[in-house]
């Protein structure tokens, strides 16, 4: 039993018995408070008498000593009591018996109870010992790496970290890639523990350049094209189509051709468009692996760095349409009339021999080649239909980014009539098969959106960016309906099944359909749809902001550089602008605002790449 100013341990630390009251006993504690405890909750290790904790500070016991107490321990093999585990230390007083305690709860050279105190075996003792050191030493390099750290980030050139050091960077990175909220080393090197503070730290360490683009990982997309290879397409019977001259046109740097045009004119004088598209829907099946990796990435994603397909890269060659010199497709036939109204449609599979063209070979072809001027003319026609019916035009920059060992080139996206020709034929092909659609009452991927006009619509670049703002979030429904944006009535995409995914999934119902199977129900194409929509979405982000990252890129030895731009609106005591040329809008003040649509001259200021953030100013003050 403790008495008065006997020293005992509660809660694994040092207190002294004060008074005894009602059957609680009374303790003072080493941080000055006091607390009742039971008999039960204290352990006595030195009945006194102890009047304050000094000997907490005096209790050192060499080493040496620890080691020849121990060593005696172990050669006898019996247990001791705490008492003479201090008289074997030194002397049996509090400073001692808080050490003999503290040595027997480290159970590094002890352990057992305070009345049955035993060695522990010299090869637990070694092993202990190895990782104790190791301990010591891992806190002490790290203590110095932290130290490095913060000198570098002070002056990177003069105080650079170590090579080895990249083994204390991998919370940062994960926290860069967003794969964690948290980061040691950031916290200890008293930084924000946000991606782009972390971003920052790799770059001014060194550990990253700025070729290193964090964002697709941070949306969780996969820098890998997909990896299960499609069956070639089967044996069937197709519809020899190889007569007709059939264009496949897209952006010189596209490799993945999926759609290509013929037209004609019928005996009755009728134009008959042919929108002929790749047929993946020929060989995968709904639920298939390849449908549902398919459905996992929602589409391919476009980064300045490189492509990574919703489909196999392997599968291009039976699938594209144009690199072979006969292409199995899935052709979408659409009679019209001479206003551009889809009379009928047709679908069936078919064999083409496409060309494959850039549009600037299309447009210089477009006088002398009968084909490409009458797809041209229909397309004039078919936007001014559209047009009539509502359609929102808006005719924002576009620029082409590509990444080539480190190098970011940025190109503008040049205007094409071929480029509207190809357009307006793959919203007919989305029209038609739509109505196709709901005519077999099939449940199909149809696209609805609304466009809200609150304001007068000015003319120019300062016009589209306000009908930007005007268009409402697309909606994907199984029923038909106005997709005013368009100026249509029904509208499904079709025409990129080997990039998007909702697309394969319309083809892969008219392909059920076709052979006289049993579609998916109006629920099972909404599940698909929304897990396809998912994944496309991240994708799509990943896309922005990597589109960002390598323009800061691009910005970063640019600095006082002077870009023509455009003003668009006023921004409370700013301007937005648009750079035409790098299709790069930002927010500037300027001393006296410009007019939408002036022309002015914008001078770079600061790029932070982590942050994707550029800063202008007004080039002329």
């Amino acid at each position: 039993m403790a008495v008065k100013d006997a020293l005992v341990v509660y809660k694994n630390k040092p207190a002294l018995v004060k008074e005894y009251s009602e059957g609680k006993i009374l303790i003072s504690l080493e941080d000055g408070g006091s607390v009742k405890v039971r008999e039960k909750d204290i352990e006595l290790i030195y009945p006194g008498p102890v009047k304050d904790f000094s000997f907490a500070k005096n209790s050192v016991v060499e080493e040496e000593a620890v080691q020849e107490a121990w060593e005696l321990l172990l050669s006898e093999n019996e247990p001791v009591s705490l008492k003479a585990l201090c008289e074997l230390l030194g002397a049996y007083n509090a400073s001692f018996a808080w050490k003999a305690y503290c040595l027997l709860k480290e159970n590094f050279y002890f352990t057992g109870t305070i009345d049955a105190i035993k060695a522990r075996s010299k090869e637990e003792a070694e092993a202990d010992l190895l990782k104790r050191d190791g301990k010591e030493r891992e806190v002490s390099e790290r203590a110095s790496f932290i130290e490095r750290l913060k000198l570098c980030l002070k002056n990177p050139e003069k105080n650079p970290m170590h090579a080895e050091d990249v083994r204390y960077l991998q919370d940062v990175e994960a926290l860069t890639f967003e794969k964690t909220q948290k980061s040691r080393t950031m916290k200890e090197a008293g930084l924000g523990e946000t991606p782009e503070d972390s971003h920052l730290l790799l770059l001014k360490t060194g550990f990253w350049t700025e070729a290193v683009n964090p964002h697709p990982l941070r949306f969780g997309v996969s820098l890998n094209s997909a990896g299960v290879m499609p069956k070639k397409p089967p044996a069937e019977e197709r519809c020899d189509l190889t007569n007709l001259a059939a264009f496949a046109i897209d952006n010189p740097w596209s490799n993945d051709p999926d759609d290509a045009l013929s037209i004609e004119t019928d005996t009755e004088g009728r134009i008959l468009l042919y929108v002929h598209i790749a047929d993946p829907a020929s060989s995968i099946l709904p639920d298939s692996l390849e449908e549902k990796e398919a459905r996992d990435r929602g589409a391919t994603l476009y980064l300045p760095e490189g492509s990574f397909r919703m489909l196999s890269d392997d599968c291009l060659p039976l699938f594209a349409l144009g690199l072979s010199v006969i292409s199995p497709a899935l052709t979408f036939k659409m009679t019209l009339s001479d206003t551009c109204e889809i009379l009928q449609t047709e679908i069936f599979p078919s064999f083409v021999k496409v060309r494959c063209m850039t549009y600037n070979e299309a447009d210089n072809e477009l006088e002398n080649n009968a084909s490409l001027r009458a797809l041209f003319e229909l397309s004039k026609r078919n936007h001014k239909m559209r047009i009539q019916r509502g359609a929102v035009n808006i005719e924002l920059p576009e620029a082409h980014i590509t990444v080539d060992s480190g190098i970011v080139n940025i190109e503008p996206v040049l205007s094409n009539k071929s480029a509207s020709l190809v357009r307006e034929c793959m919203l007919l092909a989305g029209e038609g098969a739509g109505a196709w659609a709901a005519r077999n009452n099939l449940s199909f991927p149809y696209i609805i959106q609304e466009v809200e006009l609150t304001e007068k619509i000015l003319s120019g670049m300062a016009g589209s960016y306000q009908l930007r703002r005007c268009m409402r979030p697309r909606i994907i429904q199984t029923k038909p309906g106005r997709h005013q944006g368009l100026g249509l009535d029904n509208y499904t995409q079709v025409t990129s099944p080997l990039r998007r995914y909702t697309d394969l999934l319309a083809h892969l119902q008219i392909r059920t359909f076709l052979r006289g199977g049993k579609t998916l129900s109006s629920d099972e194409v909404l599940e698909r749809v929304a897990a396809g929509e998912a994944a496309a979405l991240a994708a799509a982000h990943a896309e922005r902001a990597s589109r960002g990252h390598w323009t800061m890129v691009y910005f970063s030895d640019k600095k006082d550089s002077v870009f023509d731009a455009v003003a668009l609106e006023k921004k409370g005591n700013r301007m937005q602008a648009v750079i035409p040329s790098l299709a790069l809008e930002t927010q500037v003040s300027f001393q006296k605002d410009p007019s939408p649509n002036e022309n002015v001259k914008l001078i770079l200021k600061s790029v932070n790449v982590p942050k994707c953030e550029a800063v202008f100013a007004d080039a002329l003050h």
